[in-house]
């Protein structure tokens, strides 16, 4: 057996003290981080779904529709509407604007030919 230990009484029980501090800050920091996690697994199921389709709003009166835009889609602005496959293809199909960054009107399989033309200033 090893007996590397001090042989008296008053070091060993300045040993040990000093584990007892050092296990008592190691348990604390344990039930921090399980805290954490906890709260963390409860903020992601807690978390609604994420969109397949969203409806950006404007400003203006009334706050009309600007633009579509895929549900992951990191340009959508914060007035918004999560809106459905069909009602999307509805939109895009009526001349709203498409997002260039996510392409809902590709996604939705909108027609060229159904999709609204590009104006002179957007080149």
């Amino acid at each position: 057996m090893f007996d590397d230990l001090p042989p008296d009484l008053a070091r060993l029980l300045t040993l040990r003290t000093w584990h007892v501090m050092w296990l008592t800050r190691i348990d604390a920091k344990i039930a921090a981080v399980q805290q954490r996690e906890a709260e963390q697994e409860r903020g992601r199921q807690a978390r609604l779904p994420q969109p397949d389709w969203v409806v950006e709003f404007g400003i203006g009166d009334g706050h009309p529709p600007v633009e579509v835009h895929a549900g992951h889609c990191h340009a959508i602005g914060t007035r918004q509407r999560p809106v459905s496959r069909d009602e999307a293809r509805r939109l895009l199909a009526a001349g709203l604007r498409a997002c260039t960054h996510c392409t809902p009107d590709a996604a939705l399989d909108i027609p060229l030919s159904r999709r609204p033309a590009l104006s002179a200033a957007a080149h």
